[in-house]
């Protein structure tokens, strides 16, 4: 008497579920596109780099009394170049991107004044950190915007 098979064997199973699993490995980065969010973090990491480039600045033009005022700005170097400086901080978003290493330097752009923007973003304008300089009482301010990333 013969017996019937009833459903898929094991081995049938895992062989299924393998191949499965490589289409949807090979398929899956067609259809998830992750540069916005990677573009995002780059500008958030950018803000984080120029508050971080900014105390650097404000320790040496500290330590060499080279703080500057909004009337006579001084002058910092820092990594080999020179920045301008008031009330120790830098006093533009370029001179603060003189300080820093933004790799590749073609992904950003200091074109805008007070802004540091992604160059290679759908809406440069709307992915940047915009930069507001110290004043006598306040110390420098960084504003992300990162909706056009």
């Amino acid at each position: 008497m013969k017996t019937l098979q009833k459903g898929f064997t094991l081995i049938e199973l895992v062989v299924v579920i393998v191949i499965l699993g490589i289409l949807a490995a090979t398929a899956l980065p067609k259809f998830v596109d992750l540069s916005g969010d990677a573009r995002k973090s780059v500008i958030k990491g950018v803000a984080g780099s120029m508050s971080a480039a900014n105390a650097m600045i404000y320790a040496k033009a500290q330590a060499n009394s080279t703080q500057g005022t909004s009337t006579t700005p001084g002058s910092t170097s820092v990594g080999g170049a020179t920045v301008a400086t008031e009330y120790g901080f830098a006093n533009s978003a370029s001179e603060l991107a003189k300080a820093m290493d933004l790799t590749p330097s073609t992904d950003f752009s200091t074109a805008t004044a007070g802004e540091i923007q992604h160059a290679k973003a759908p809406t440069p304008g709307s992915c940047k950190v915009a930069y507001t300089k110290a004043t006598a009482t306040a110390a420098p301010t960084y504003v992300i915007t990162d909706s056009g990333c």
